[in-house]
């Protein structure tokens, strides 16, 4: 064994595993998350995101289009705030395993704008044990985005199968 290998397998045999996320145990109705950090959302995001997902409405991608039609600058594409607050949850509802059922009732509040900063919360609305799937359960939980003004940007339901802890 070469030097290398023994530290790789010293490091293996010494690494420790180490379980993330929460597991449908710790969803109980009405606990809320307030998910931490946030994200600037810039131009750079908005223009590389619409033109890297074929969405080339002009609103999104041409300044001079979208103030033509209301707005103070480009706005940024809904797609992406979605995917954005979405994002934000992912550490504290379903990095545990498990597979993304859906989402339902999603509602665009507000217009988000390059340089918004945008933050997530969610609480969680329904659990029940998977019948189909021992060793799961089925979460949904309740999300909300606002910018750094506190605006609600946007709202949605999610579902998520989650594991149990057994």
């Amino acid at each position: 064994m070469t030097p290398n290998e023994q530290t790789v397998a010293r490091l293996k045999s010494d690494a420790k595993t180490w379980s993330r996320g929460n597991r449908f145990e710790d969803f109980v109705i009405g606990r809320r998350f307030l998910h931490h950090w946030g994200r600037t959302v810039t131009a750079a995001d908005n223009t590389l995101f619409s033109t890297l997902t074929l969405h080339y409405n002009p609103h999104y991608t041409n300044e001079s289009f979208a103030v033509a039609h209301g707005h103070p600058t480009t706005p940024v594409n809904p797609l992406l705030v979605f995917n954005t607050v979405f994002g934000l949850t992912v550490e504290d509802l379903s990095e545990g395993g498990g597979p993304f059922l859906g989402v339902d009732e999603l509602v665009y509040l507000q217009t988000v704008y390059p340089g918004d900063t945008l933050y997530a919360r969610s609480e969680v609305m329904a659990g029940r044990l998977a019948s189909n799937r021992p060793g799961y359960g089925i979460v949904t939980w309740h999300t909300r985005g606002a910018n750094q003004r506190g605006e609600e940007v946007i709202a949605f339901k999610r579902s998520n199968l989650v594991k149990t802890r057994s």
